[in-house]
């Protein structure tokens, strides 16, 4: 299931005994453990019918035995376990607690010496996909692991009984929708080119994107719209009036106007990553005007189209006239490569990859 119908079955009180929440998408993860916690605690008294365990400091045995402890003058017992993932290579053991291998050899070297055979124990994942078998109806069991082997019995159980909530990253084409949503909550509206603006300046980090859109909704306030402008000026000092300038700069293929913009708005203090992210955003919607002017579409009806004010209509029908789609196409996979470039995949400076790819784009036929 997915982290939204786990909060909405979990807020109209429909709790599972026991929930899998699997993927490095963090924000994800703690927003379901929050909202599943309230639920399951619900008019209890707090403190007396929760246990938090760490993988590899517990064992599984302490887990399991927790879980299936009545719970004390409330409906349901809440346990969570983190960090599963630690015992993902552990070959041994359910009771061992990872990292106490000399006490293993010890006891081992005791049993061979009295002629013992040493008998191997469970897995400690295996040990909690037997309690998730048939697990106590009065305690939510909530287990939390960045990822693990889907042959995991554990895993593929989850899977067959419906209770591996994913918490994977969003896909990039899933950012802005998040974004509109999460600015709906605090009472705010944005346009299409605004969330999307938001994605690229502050993605793919949900906690990020997170942080950006409430310090966007205090600063535009509760009823307001979050405009293009407010991003540029709470988020990043690169307007984008400056990287359309930019972009029509590129589109001429006026080399020298596009670097003096470059060192105009290029910030050491990011590596010129927000810049990127503006330049590679303002690309994209100058692929959507030109597929809706393909379709037929007026040059403001297609502005709109692309998430884009009116205004805009005129230089965007210019820009487009000026480039192939083929060629905005190309911009897009060589600025993603620029952006690997920026994230430590050159020891070139920052801003000679960004003039570099400047020069580049130019040259595009």
């Amino acid at each position: 299931m997915s982290p939204e119908q786990a909060i909405t079955a979990a807020a109209n009180g429909d709790l599972r005994p026991v929930y899998l929440l699997l993927g490095e998408e963090r924000l994800l993860r703690d927003q379901v453990v929050a909202k599943l916690r309230a639920a399951a605690l619900d008019g209890a008294i707090p403190g007396l019918n929760e246990d938090d365990f760490q993988a590899g400091e517990a064992n599984a045995s302490s887990i399991v035995g927790a879980a299936h402890t009545l719970p004390m003058m409330g409906r349901r017992r809440w346990v969570l376990v983190r960090g599963l993932e630690r015992w993902e290579s552990k070959k041994s053991s359910g009771d061992d607690i990872p990292g106490d291998d000399a006490k293993d050899d010890k006891a081992s070297q005791q049993k061979a010496e009295t002629g013992s055979k040493l008998e191997l124990r469970q897995d400690p994942l295996d040990q909690l996909a037997n309690y998730c078998q048939s697990p106590s109806v009065s305690t939510v069991l909530v287990l939390l692991a960045s990822s693990l082997n889907g042959r995991r019995r554990l895993v593929t159980l989850a899977n067959k009984e419906g209770f591996l909530v994913s918490c994977e990253p969003l896909r990039k084409n899933e950012l802005p929708g998040w974004v509109r949503a999460a600015a709906k909550r605090r009472g705010c509206t944005l346009s299409s080119a605004a969330a999307e603006l938001i994605a690229e300046v502050s993605g793919p980090d949900l906690s990020s994107v997170e942080d950006a859109v409430e310090r966007l909704s205090l600063f535009v306030g509760a009823g307001h719209e979050i405009t293009e402008d407010a991003v540029s000026e709470l988020l990043t000092i690169v307007r984008p009036a400056t990287v359309w300038e930019l972009v029509d700069a590129l589109a001429r293929r006026d080399t020298a106007s596009a670097l003096a913009l470059v060192g105009k708005v290029y910030d050491p203090r990011d590596r010129g990553l927000k810049l990127l992210s503006v330049i590679t955003w303002s690309t994209r919607q100058l692929l959507k005007f030109q597929a809706a002017r393909a379709s037929g579409l007026d040059p403001s009806a297609a502005a709109r189209a692309a998430g884009a004010p009116p205004f805009k209509a005129s230089s965007m029908d210019q820009q487009a006239k000026r480039i192939s789609r083929e060629s905005l196409e190309s911009w897009i996979l060589s600025l993603r490569d620029v952006d690997g470039m920026l994230k430590g995949n050159s020891r070139r400076p920052a801003k000679a990859i960004l003039e570099a790819a400047v020069i580049d784009l130019c040259r595009t036929p």
